[in-house]
């Protein structure tokens, strides 16, 4: 049954109106970006397919061109436009916690660490430069390594946050087995990078694990 089939209240277009984007559910949100399905299948249909075969919204994101070219229905012009849309997410928060205090809006920084190492299949190393107002000054993707370690060397760190005259970092980095768990060879990176910083003035104010769309604080786990 085609979507203009279904009862309005339903189609995801008028739930949107009536009730607002949080009230729909990721596919229906997918679907008024697909617009239309493909044959024997509504719009819903493939946005449940996409969510079925990438396991998340971010793992549809992450997706390569090549990967989702191989679902019928996306192609080109699909991914571009996921593409766009996801870097304006990106950008949007980034915009907001440089012009607030972090410490003000932790779930924004959690969404925005989600958004830039939720869906990413390599393990990136992210540090966030934060001036004397505890605003993101700018954000770094110092090191990337495999699925298993990343090389990270303090030195570099020290370096960049001189550079940005930041008076405050917090560092994430993902688990891409999607296990949000720090190890000790986590904790063990953390403390060598907080005295490394300790010498040139910079404090450590935290330490994100993200894995998928679950995060892990350090602070909050007391182990900073």
């Amino acid at each position: 049954m085609a979507i203009t089939d279904w009862p309005a209240s339903e189609r995801p277009r008028e739930k949107l109106i009536e009730l607002g984007a949080e009230a729909l559910s990721d596919a229906e949100l997918l679907a008024i970006f697909l617009r239309v399905g493909v044959t024997g299948k509504s719009a819903v249909d493939l946005a449940r397919d996409l969510l079925n075969q990438f396991g998340s919204l971010n793992g549809i994101f992450a997706a390569t061109e090549h990967e989702l070219s191989q679902v019928h229905g996306i192609g080109t012009s699909k991914y571009v436009q996921l593409q766009a849309i996801f870097e304006m997410s990106r950008r949007a928060l980034s915009e907001q916690l440089q012009q607030r205090d972090v410490f003000k809006s932790p779930q924004q920084v959690r969404d925005y660490l989600v958004l830039k190492l939720g869906g990413l299949t390599r393990e990136v190393f992210l540090v966030l430069f934060l001036d004397t107002q505890n605003q993101l000054v700018a954000t770094e993707e110092m090191f990337t390594g495999t699925l298993t370690q990343t090389s990270v060397y303090p030195r570099e760190v020290v370096k960049r946050a001189l550079h940005h005259n930041a008076a405050s970092v917090i560092f994430a980095h993902n688990h891409p087995s999607g296990i949000a768990q720090q190890s000790q060879a986590d904790e063990l990176l953390t403390k060598q990078l907080k005295q490394a910083l300790a010498l040139v003035d910079v404090r450590v104010l935290d330490h994100f694990i993200v894995a998928g769309n679950n995060t892990l604080s350090f602070s909050e786990r007391g182990i900073l």
